[in-house]
């Protein structure tokens, strides 16, 4: 690694694999380019209206604001979401999205006719995916597929034609200064990531 960045990592194991696959942890990495997803339990379309769509545009928006995430593109679908975006302080990438998922949860549940508790879920019962993002390349491939995110679901053939998907900075904009800032893990092996990287 040519530059060393301090790690901090959270599982619900201290054991690093189980049944021969790494055991799924979070990484709180300071100056760091990320990939989030997360999706409703049950892949149930929680964000079908519109109002259950626009709480999630103002919860996510005012919490990254708030932690100093600075999204590059996301895309909101019915039952998930996906964001690429930069983190200046690591620690805070955990405080940021269970505040994004606690008060979307509580505000779209309000408008559902049955509540759904838990809200979101993902095999093995996480609420989400972090992926700290390794190099240029992996970088535009994790924007890219963000941005066809509603061409490849079917809902349009032109990705700009859904509102739903925001691209707040241009990718070659986002690589350029991420290579400036030295804001990819650079050095460390993928192996963590080949069950879920994005194509």
């Amino acid at each position: 690694m040519s530059d060393f960045k301090p790690i901090r990592k959270s599982s619900s194991s201290s054991v690093e694999h189980f049944k021969g696959r790494h055991r799924f942890e979070h990484w709180y990495i300071d100056n760091q380019v990320y990939f989030l997803t997360a999706r409703c339990r049950e892949r149930f379309p929680a964000f079908a209206s519109e109002a259950a769509k626009q709480i999630f545009w103002d919860r996510f928006d005012h919490y990254a604001a708030d932690f100093g995430f600075t999204p590059w593109i996301t895309s909101l679908l019915d039952n998930h979401y996906h964001t690429l975006g930069y983190l200046r302080i690591g620690k805070n990438l955990g405080p940021m999205t269970q505040r994004i998922h606690g008060s979307v949860a509580k505000l779209v549940n309000d408008t559902l006719a049955e509540r759904r508790v838990p809200f979101w879920s993902d095999t093995g019962h996480r609420d989400y995916f972090d992926g700290a993002i390794r190099d240029e390349k992996q970088c535009r491939r994790a924007y890219k597929y963000t941005l066809r995110q509603a061409v490849r679901h079917g809902i349009t053939a032109d990705w700009q034609d859904y509102p739903h998907t925001r691209v707040a900075i241009d990718l070659d904009r986002g690589v350029k200064r991420a290579l400036e800032l030295k804001a990819f893990l650079d050095g460390v092996p993928y192996k963590r990531y080949q069950d879920r990287e994005p194509h």
